[in-house]
């Protein structure tokens, strides 16, 4: 048996959920998992794509031309490869190596694009052919057969400059296509029983691409809850419409393969985000946000309904409402450096970073964080099952839909009346229809939000006592909707009209 394709015993009658625990696999309750059933039938000219785990990550490699000598000597005796280790490293290339090949080696240069794989002959001799990344589009003369590259990297391309001469090659694994199979099945019960050959995925890597620092933010805000929700599917790909209408910044233009993770950036679907089935041409309305690293079967197996549980490649830095101590200690694990601005003290929350995306900051090896008095920082509960489409106009207003803490400049305090406007203007592009309006009085420390037929649509604010007249925002009962409330009231009284407060969100289990 498999489970995201590591090989497990497990004995009769195991179910999804003890092959998870044994595996310590990657789940999240609520996740539909895949289960692809063996079949006798795939051949290895059918198989696209390689598993090449290394004692430092996992790479992925898909074959360009299997009709290649090359291409056909590996799909034949992959496994011949395992065992050896990185013999040399250039600023070009890397190659691991020796062994004895059938192929002949060539006196020509070889066109190389950056991520190609090819053969390489030291000395033009058949015993000491190496296994060659290229690093960077470049032309030489290794030694290479004929036929030039045979393959080329798709996973784990940025483990391709760390490896040392101790790392070596572990194990090659075929990628099966689920199509290859006669019965594949997806469920989110774990009680599911499991039989012998089959092979289990619970999750989905992504490894994003550096091209796309915004992108990759906008997939953050996406999978926030660590899901894909797929609200769409076809036999070219699946889509999750969570965010659609939401502004994508169009960053990389490239063609979009089979495990291609995509957004719309322009035109009807402005914000959906899909994942590629197929092979597809590089579109200008569709940025290239990353690449399915591991569990490609799933996203095959997929259909409408279902909940893929993502991981990320790299993972979010998520230090925003963080201590200065806590985020210190986080980014010294990355090798990056926080530089501290705006309130200093070690009691500070960071409200602000400097570049603002993971990615950016990664590359960067340096933020710049902006701390706020833990007074300004106040958490707050949103009703999202009462105002859903109010509480998203509120996310998006103050940044909450891509950020774990959001802003909200106070505008103005009378008597118990406390009243706020985002610097965004969100109401401008969103409508907030009447939704879960007052009824019989104003609860203290409810948030409210003027709704179109108040006069002024998209105002929050909030009451310090109960009120059986006004709503939160002063308005009639008829033109707020309530949104959520204040969970600390005494942090919230203390504010002044010169004040911003940075809302954080809590989460269902904080609350409950």
């Amino acid at each position: 048996m498999l489970v995201n394709g590591e090989k497990l015993s497990l004995p009769d009658g195991a179910t999804v959920q003890s092959a998870i625990d044994t595996a310590e696999a990657p789940y999240k309750i609520g996740a539909s998992v895949g289960i692809l059933k063996k079949s006798e039938s795939v051949r290895s000219e059918s198989v696209r794509e390689y598993r090449v785990k290394t004692t430092k990550g996992e790479l992925r490699l898909e074959i360009i031309d299997h009709l290649s000598a090359s291409a056909r000597r590996w799909m034949e005796d992959f496994r011949q490869y395992e065992g050896i280790s990185l013999r040399w490293s250039s600023k070009n290339a890397i190659a691991f190596g020796p062994f004895s090949e059938s192929l002949k080696p060539e006196r020509n240069l070889t066109k190389l694009d950056k991520y190609d794989v090819a053969f390489s002959a030291g000395g033009y001799n058949p015993s000491n052919f190496h296994l060659l990344f290229s690093l960077a589009e470049h032309s030489a003369d290794y030694g290479a057969p004929e036929d030039g590259p045979f393959a080329r990297v798709v996973g784990g391309k940025k483990l391709l400059t760390s490896f040392e001469r101790s790392d070596r090659i572990l194990e090659i694994e075929p990628v099966i296509e689920w199509q290859e199979s006669a019965k594949h099945l997806v469920t989110d019960d774990t009680n599911t029983i499991l039989e012998d050959g089959d092979g289990l995925f619970t999750f989905i890597k992504v490894e994003l691409a550096l091209e796309s620092p915004e992108g990759a933010e906008f997939f953050f805000g996406l999978i926030k809850d660590g899901f894909f929700e797929v609200d769409y599917e076809s036999s070219s790909f699946i889509s999750d419409n969570s965010l659609k209408g939401e502004i994508c910044s169009f960053e990389n233009f490239e063609a979009r393969k089979d495990g291609a993770v995509w957004v719309r950036t322009a035109g009807y679907g402005t914000g959906k985000v899909f994942i590629s089935r197929d092979e597809r041409t590089a579109s200008v309305v569709h940025s290239v946000i990353g690449h399915i690293q591991q569990g490609i079967e799933l996203i095959h197996m997929a259909g409408k309904g279902h909940s893929i549980f993502v991981k990320t490649d790299p993972a979010p830095i998520n230090i925003l409402g963080m201590g200065f101590k806590e985020a210190e200690k986080h980014l010294e694990g990355l090798g990056v450096e926080l530089v501290r601005e705006g309130y200093k003290e070690d009691d500070a929350n960071i409200v602000k970073l400097n570049p603002s995306s993971t990615i950016d900051i990664l590359l960067a090896k340096k933020v710049i964080a902006t701390g706020a008095p833990d007074s300004l920082v106040i958490r707050v509960e949103l009703y999202d099952e009462l105002a859903p489409k109010s509480v998203d106009f509120f996310r998006h207003a103050v940044g909450l839909t891509f950020r774990p803490i959001g802003t909200l400049p106070v505008m103005m305090i009378y008597e118990d009346t406390y009243l706020f406007k985002a610097a965004k203007s969100a109401e401008k592009y969103k409508e907030i229809l009447p939704e879960n309006v007052l009824v019989d009085k104003t609860k203290a420390f409810e948030i409210g939000i003027t709704n179109q037929a108040a006069k002024r649509m998209g105002i929050v604010g909030v009451k310090t006592e109960d009120d059986d007249l006004f709503g939160p925002t002063g308005e009639k009962f008829s033109s707020t909707n309530i949104i959520g409330k204040i969970l600390e009231p005494e942090k919230f009284k203390a504010l002044t009209e010169k004040d911003t407060m940075y809302v954080l969100e809590s989460n269902k289990e904080e609350i409950e």
